[in-house]
């Protein structure tokens, strides 16, 4: 059976790269299985030729990256090896699990310089590692791309609503969605909590599989993703990765305690497996900001930092939430104290973002023996300062979000609940469904 496609927010912008006269080669940067290659795979209807390599399978193409990297005489072998011709603006030259290869990564910026008219595109599961050993293999030369899990837009698309997500971006605090639209969002949000974002499993669900045959895809990926510390680091134990990813599940929601993530592990090695986690996509991380001005990342303190996983399929179902409670229940925080809640909007935040540009999230703490308060997350809109508080339930005390109104001066305020929209100046209410619509206020 012919696989079908579902349309992404990527595959827009690589052919809006595809149609630009003065384009460099392009690098997609994101962890294993968000979707990197399928996306390349669906750019490549658009040209007359295509030559994927992937250089993890064919270990013997790397042979024509050894010694001259000049772009032609790479080409021309490629093109006899492949039985292919490699003309600019007529072939899609595609390089994957290119960290697999690292004169192919070096040989970007030569592409660039000496041939320009060819469209050219990188890929890489694991590429970060073998960017950290070419720090300056393209600065300027090479434009890259970050690709995340679908996001909630993106999934409600991959279910024929685009009617749905219409009506949700006509909504705002002024003027909420009626309550048959509003409860079907939220019926499709808590689905989306445990399907995730995960290409796999959205694909297996959209045509059909129930949510059961859709957690045994989210297993199998597991399992991948669990198989894969062993190509991490030789510094780090594969066992010892494993053991600090599960702490980092086990601690969403809370700052990240190092000396609670692994007993047998030093403070050095969980530093190290958390920062491998990283640089692997599969954990982001939410640091304290001061957040008295912007730049939001110009006041950090790293000591104050909470890490949360890629997606929050994932998240349920190696923390083994009840699928069903989360289906039935309007208050999470029953269920695993929010933290699903909090980490769907830090990750949704993302993935409506640039992704020509890596973004980051941050978060605001005052620890205090009088006034202890929080803010999940602290954001940029324009020139402003804008505090998101998200209840896991359609009820709760906004306490820190008016503290931290009065002490940094600020006159807006977002609250993010199961509610509709609505609005109580100077706090604005979103339901947790619409961060795209946060997003682009």
């Amino acid at each position: 059976m012919m696989k079908v496609h579902i349309e992404r927010e990527i595959d827009k912008v690589l052919l809006d790269w595809k149609n630009q006269i003065d384009r460099k080669p392009l690098m997609l940067r994101g962890a294993r299985q968000v979707g990197k290659s399928t996306a390349v795979q669906e750019l490549s209807k658009h040209f007359d030729y295509y030559i994927e390599i992937n250089f993890e399978e064919s270990l013997d193409v790397q042979a024509f990256f050894n010694g001259n990297l000049d772009p032609k005489t790479i080409c021309e072998n490629l093109s006899l090896y492949f039985n292919t011709p490699i003309i600019p603006g007529k072939t899609l030259l595609f390089f994957d699990e290119i960290q697999m290869c690292l004169p192919a990564i070096s040989s970007l910026r030569f592409f660039y310089e000496k041939m320009p008219a060819l469209h050219l595109i990188s890929a890489g599961s694991l590429l970060e590692f073998a960017l950290e050993q070419l720090p300056s293999f393209g600065v300027g030369r090479v434009r890259s791309v970050f690709v995340y899990p679908f996001s909630f837009d993106e999934f409600l698309g991959s279910l024929g609503e685009q009617r749905l997500i219409n009506l949700k971006k006509q909504a705002s605090p002024t003027n909420p969605l009626a309550l048959p639209f509003h409860q079907k969002l939220t019926e499709y949000f808590k689905k989306f909590l445990i399907v995730g974002g995960m290409p796999e499993a959205v694909a297996q669900y959209a045509k059909g599989s129930s949510l059961l045959e859709v957690q045994a895809v989210l297993d199998d990926l597991i399992i991948s993703i669990k198989a894969d510390f062993a190509k991490y680091k030789k510094r780090v134990p594969s066992m010892r990765i494993s053991e600090v990813f599960d702490a980092i599940i086990q601690q969403t929601g809370g700052k990240f305690i190092y000396t609670k993530a692994a007993t047998q592990t030093s403070i050095v090695q969980i530093k190290e497996a958390v920062q491998l986690l990283m640089m692997a996509g599969l954990v982001i991380p939410v640091t304290h900001s001061s957040a008295n001005g912007i730049p939001l990342g110009a006041e950090l303190d790293e000591k104050k930092r909470k890490l949360i996983l890629l997606d929050t399929g994932l998240y349920q179902r190696i923390l083994g939430l009840d699928a069903g409670k989360l289906l039935a229940q309007n208050d999470f925080d029953a269920i695993n104290k929010g933290a699903i809640a909090e980490m769907f909007v830090g990750l949704e935040y993302l993935k409506y973002g640039n992704p020509l540009q890596q973004e980051n999230l941050y978060y605001w703490h005052r620890e205090n023996a009088n006034s202890n308060a929080e803010i999940d997350y602290v954001i940029q809109q324009g020139e402003q300062i804008v505090p998101l508080e998200i209840k896991a339930s359609n009820k709760g005390a906004m306490q820190s979000m008016f503290m931290f109104l009065k002490e940094k001066k600020r006159d807006l305020g977002i609250r993010l609940s199961l509610e509709n929209f609505s609005t109580y100046p100077p706090i604005d209410v979103y339901p947790l469904y619409a961060i795209s619509t946060v997003r682009k206020e």
